[in-house]
């Protein structure tokens, strides 16, 4: 046995005994995957194991996590986990769960398990890469200069947000995107002539990707050969189909569904073991040549980044400034004086749509914030968040790439604006591989109700902690005539239910820039800022509370009066000038009202318990919420003697004010509903 096949068989008998240790995983793709991934792994990935943040690295993402004990028997032999990791997998608090998650594993650059994500996360770490490649790098002086790999499988090809990235990054001509694909023909269900019959190869070569396939998947030359070749293409992605046989060396299972989810079990490991000349015992043997082998690839990524450094270095030197700048976008650290030029609205009872006011904010600070890069889902004129100036993100123009109405010098990688297309679905994910990347801060905007597009990504970023920001317009019922299939009723509360997102409403445009300070500093997960389409007062600070306390999650906007309170209202967005406006009224009338702006529910929860209770008095026991969104999750801040009023069925066709009247978003059905909660507390008293 050559030391190829001792490494290889090694990658797979390190995955099958992790698997049948823990009687939980996925061993099939590891025994059929393990050359591919050893011929990247040794030959061609460039990264370092004692530095995994290495700016310069390559990426590598396993698409299909599933297979996950692949990746670690790679990280272990590559000197990134312990052995004793690699025996704890799928254990309580170990390095090693049951798909890989970047933030409990070094070298481990995405969190991946649901199929596809991973496939539209990769596209956009090879976006920042162009990104930063094109502002930061000067002839001579390349020091953002890596490829992003990644191991899709079937399922992976056969999600939606995976055509729709593959699409987007065909015309966007990624040289530098290499996925190899595991095209094993196995599904969990069984083989996949049973729901994807379609030509892959045709189907990529259309999007404009460099296809190749490779019909031996144990042929290590022509998987050499391939990679070499798609690094070679410098304006085409490439997809390179390896065939593959699921289980390989399991005698009974190789090639059927039921080496795809489940442990081999204890006999056919054996058979396995002794059909590929391999030990029975000990478990998780590693041959010491083997480990000299994979130390040596080790030691030539320390190499790779002296060399790097020294380039950074020599940049330096020629180009002070530059590398200052440098380092402010790796860190993504707001310069002094970041927010001196975000506008202050002045009092307007006619108003301003959240969204017009997001947009003049967001392009204050992207004067002053540079690594902010983003767009919509084809909405940038209704969403607002187009940055002025910057340039559009897309290939450099040649007489192919040339359109009408496009601005001479406006198609470049070193575009700040994206136009992602109606591609919600890779929009998010994409929004993910560039917050991983490093070096940017992303957003990506659509209307509210097309969040459900973004949700797997949006959970997942949450899960990753990314600072990624989202402009979701049209936040409510009051878009009006568009009617319930473009209405948000329980979108609010769904992105409120994914933890570790952090979700703003603003209730006017000075709230609006507050929100915004908020999302560019958040480093603790994604933040959702939802904008309101239609135009809302901006409220007269002079008269009540400053903007300032959004920071907080809630404030007191407005009190009648010092002494017992009556009660209590809260309210989010558009939805407080109907509560202002009932707050003065009840003030009319003597009952003693509070008047609550809570615009984040998740900025609240963080302030110390004696702040909270000071906002939201425990012994108030009448509260009223007032929100155009589903009234779930309401009731724990109005009690079981309050009431929350909003939407819990879906909307209409209307004009906006038409809506909110019908619907009771106005200030005589919040007093009317104010009086009668008084008068039932008064007759329980009574």
């Amino acid at each position: 046995m050559n030391i190829d096949e001792l490494c290889i068989n090694t990658i797979r008998m390190l995955s099958v005994d992790m698997v049948q240790e823990a009687n939980s995983g996925h061993p099939g793709l590891p025994l059929g995957a393990a050359p591919m991934a050893y011929v990247l792994w040794t030959k061609f990935l460039k990264h370092n194991p004692q530095n995994p943040q290495w700016p310069d690295r390559d990426r590598f993402v396993l698409s299909a996590g599933h297979g996950s004990a692949l990746l670690y028997s790679l990280l272990h032999l590559t000197g990134y986990l312990s052995l004793e990791e690699i025996k704890r997998f799928r254990q309580w608090g170990s390095k090693t769960p049951g798909h890989p998650e970047n933030r409990e594993t070094p070298g481990v650059e995405c969190t991946t398990g649901p199929l596809g994500q991973g496939f539209a996360v990769g596209v956009g770490m090879a976006m920042a890469e162009r990104f930063l490649a094109s502002l930061f790098n000067r002839p001579g002086h390349e020091i953002v200069d890596h490829f992003t790999y990644g191991l899709v499988s079937d399922g992976d090809l056969m999600e939606g947000v995976a055509a729709e990235a593959a699409s987007l990054a065909g015309h966007l001509k990624l040289g530098k995107l290499i996925y190899l694909y595991d095209n094993n023909s196995i599904t969990l269900a069984g083989e996949t002539k049973l729901v994807f019959t379609e030509d892959v190869a045709q189907r990529f070569e259309a999007y404009g990707w460099h296809v190749q396939a490779v019909e031996d998947g144990n042929d290590l030359e022509a998987i050499a050969r391939a990679i070499k070749k798609a690094r070679e293409e410098s304006f085409r992605p490439s997809l390179i189909l390896v065939k593959t046989h699921i289980g390989f060396g399991s005698p009974r299972k190789q090639d059927t569904f039921e080496a795809h989810g489940s442990p081999l079990g204890a006999e056919e490991v054996a058979a396995t073991k002794k059909n590929l000349g391999w030990p029975p015992e000990p478990k998780f043997f590693i041959p010491q040549e083997v480990r000299a082998h994979f130390q040596k690839a080790a030691a030539q990524g320390r190499t790779l980044e002296d060399d790097w450094q020294a380039k950074l270095t020599s940049h330096e030197a020629a180009f002070p400034e530059l590398r200052r700048q440098w380092e402010q976008w790796m860190n993504l650290e707001l310069p002094r004086g970041w927010e001196k030029e975000i506008p202050v609205f002045p009092p307007d009872p006619k108003g301003v749509a959240t969204r017009a006011a997001g947009g003049k904010i967001m392009n204050a600070l992207a004067s002053h914030v540079p690594f902010l890069i983003g767009g919509s889902a084809d909405l940038n004129p209704s969403t607002n968040t187009v940055l002025k100036g910057r340039g559009n993100f897309q290939p450099p123009r040649t007489e192919e790439t040339t359109v009408q109405g496009a601005e001479s010098g406006s198609w470049s990688y070193a575009g700040a604006n994206i136009h992602f297309g109606v591609r919600e679905h890779a929009m998010g994910s994409i929004l993910n591989g560039m917050a991983l990347h490093g070096g940017v801060l992303p957003y990506g905007s659509t209307f509210l109700i097309f969040s459900d597009y973004m949700r797997p990504a949006i959970r997942l970023a949450a899960l990753m902690k990314l600072r990624v920001i989202y402009v979701f317009t049209h936040d409510s019922v009051a878009l009006g005539e568009d009617g319930p299939t473009h209405q948000p009723v329980e979108h609010i509360a769904a992105l409120r239910a994914i933890p570790g997102l952090t979700v703003i409403r603003p209730a006017d445009a000075n709230e609006a820039a507050e929100a915004w300070k908020i999302a560019v500093q958040h480093k603790e997960g994604p933040v959702a800022l939802l904008m309101t389409r239609q135009a809302v007062p901006v409220i007269d600070r002079t008269r009540f509370s400053p903007a300032e306390g959004l920071k907080r999650g809630a404030y007191v906007l407005a009190e009648s009066s010092a002494g017992p309170l009556d009660v209590l209202l809260l309210a989010t967005g558009s939805e407080i000038q109907p509560a202002l406006a009932a707050y003065q009224k009840l003030k009319e009338e003597g009952i003693s009202t509070r008047l609550v702006s809570m615009p984040s529910w998740e900025l609240f929860e963080k302030q110390p318990g004696e702040y909270k209770n000071r906002i939201i008095p425990r012994e108030t026991l009448l509260r009223v919420s007032i929100e155009a969104g589903a009234t779930q999750g309401w009731h724990k801040y109005v009690g079981t003697g309050g009431e929350a009023i909003g939407i819990d069925h879906f909307g209409a066709s209307a004009p906006a004010k038409v809506l909110l009247e019908k619907f009771g978003f106005t200030a005589e059905n919040i007093v009317s509903r104010v009086k009668a909660l008084l008068g039932s507390a008064e007759n329980k008293n009574t």
